[in-house]
């Protein structure tokens, strides 16, 4: 049977699951789009049910027996998608453990922490960052925005499945990396010291902040400032952006490409 009816109950409870109240008290979260749900399928996310409109673009055949099927029309579809133009499939999945205590660094680490980083996009961007530069997990300090939003699904396209993501508060997220020996860089306007003098190979912490307030001041007592060098008359960069560039520094460093010309080693200064 197809449901047809936006008024279908089992449609306005899916629905619901767009909000962060609905989705703290069930445990689950919604997953649009057939490549993002193969990836979460094969990444071992449970997947409860399977949401499948034939009329809509990316509809795919169940990949997951045991999910349950629900047939519906694209008007159904459209009342529980976040995006304006719903994809063929929507997955309803059960949250995985974002508990700090799952990462232990090692002495190659690479790790992102994002503080209180309010958009989802922006949330999103950085988990596609963190698979493309091999980092480690990314740590949420003092979320600002929950990682199972929709939106943070659909803007990571999928590298929330694979890339180990830790939800914690920020003096937690300073106590893990003093306790786990990581040096903490964050990215800082007025630092001394641009990025490429900071060195990045021992076990790491990259660190951002809110888009509006930057780093908060806890992080001062253990973050080693760098500045991302700019000319022009913007006084920052996107949140996401910041972080792409800091991390990629590290790989840089880690896979022992030449330093710019006339530097020499170079040395983290404190903070």
């Amino acid at each position: 049977m197809v449901i047809t009816s936006t008024d279908n109950p089992r449609i306005k409870a899916l629905a619901k699951l767009k909000t962060a109240r609905e989705r703290r008290r069930t445990g689950q979260f919604l997953i649009e789009g057939g490549r993002e749900v193969e990836r979460a399928t094969a990444a071992g996310i449970t997947v409860e049910a399977l949401l499948i409109c034939r009329e809509l673009p990316g509809a795919i055949d169940p990949i997951d027996v045991t999910a349950e099927i629900i047939e519906v029309a694209p008007g159904p579809m459209r009342k529980v998608a976040m995006r304006e133009n719903p994809p063929g499939v929507i997955a309803l999945a059960r949250q995985f453990d974002t508990a700090l205590s799952r990462f232990v660094p090692g002495p190659k680490s690479l790790y992102l922490i994002a503080e209180q980083v309010e958009k989802p996009g922006n949330l999103g961007a950085m988990l596609r960052t963190c698979d493309a530069t091999g980092a480690d997990g990314l740590v949420v300090a003092d979320a600002a925005t929950d990682v199972f939003n929709p939106n943070v699904v659909r803007a990571s396209q999928g590298a929330l499945f694979s890339v180990p993501v830790a939800v914690a508060g920020t003096r937690d997220a300073i106590d893990w990396s003093r306790q786990g020996g990581l040096q903490v860089v964050g990215g800082y306007p007025d630092a001394a010291a641009p990025l490429w003098d900071v060195t990045l190979r021992g076990p790491t912490a990259i660190l951002v902040g809110a888009e509006d307030v930057g780093i908060s001041a806890a992080w001062r007592e253990v973050a080693v400032p760098a500045r991302i060098p700019m000319s022009g008359q913007a006084d920052s960069l996107n949140a996401s952006v910041a972080a792409a560039l800091l991390l990629y520094e590290a790989v840089r460093q880690r896979t022992d490409r030449p330093l710019p010309a006339g530097k020499d080693e170079p040395v983290a200064e404190s903070a």
